[in-house]
């Protein structure tokens, strides 16, 4: 099983249900062709570099998983027929790209799991 990653940007006029349910909607596709979940990631209403069908935002997600090279077609074929995506990417990652992959997952829980600025400075302030 080869380690793939796909960015795929859902179009802006969704609701924050329906863009859950989209990707959902590709979670389980994954999953039900026996894809194994690495990461998921929601980047939320981002704009685009240029416009995409008259729009300049779109909910950007990224999926990391394992899985056979045939998944990639069927789930390119998703993507196309579903019309609330509006532009997606899917690529092999090599044993580098799985290394970085990994090291910017851990450095992002650290940053999650860290106080912010504000909360470190009211507690000292307290002492």
């Amino acid at each position: 099983m080869n380690q793939y990653e796909t960015v795929f940007i859902l179009t802006p006029v969704l609701s924050d249900v329906q863009m859950k349910e989209a990707v959902d909607k590709f979670k389980d596709f994954l999953v039900s062709n026996g894809c194994e979940m690495v990461n998921e990631e929601t980047w939320g209403l981002r704009k685009l570099a240029y416009p995409i069908e008259k729009k300049s935002t779109g909910f950007y997600c990224l999926f990391e998983f394992k899985g056979e090279p045939t998944i990639v077609k069927k789930l390119e074929t998703a993507f196309r027929r579903d019309e609330r995506v509006i532009r997606f990417l899917t690529f092999r990652l090599d044993k580098y790209a799985v290394a970085y992959a990994e090291k910017r997952r851990h450095v992002r829980a650290e940053k999650a799991a860290a106080p912010a600025p504000a909360e470190t400075e009211t507690n000292n302030k307290e002492d």
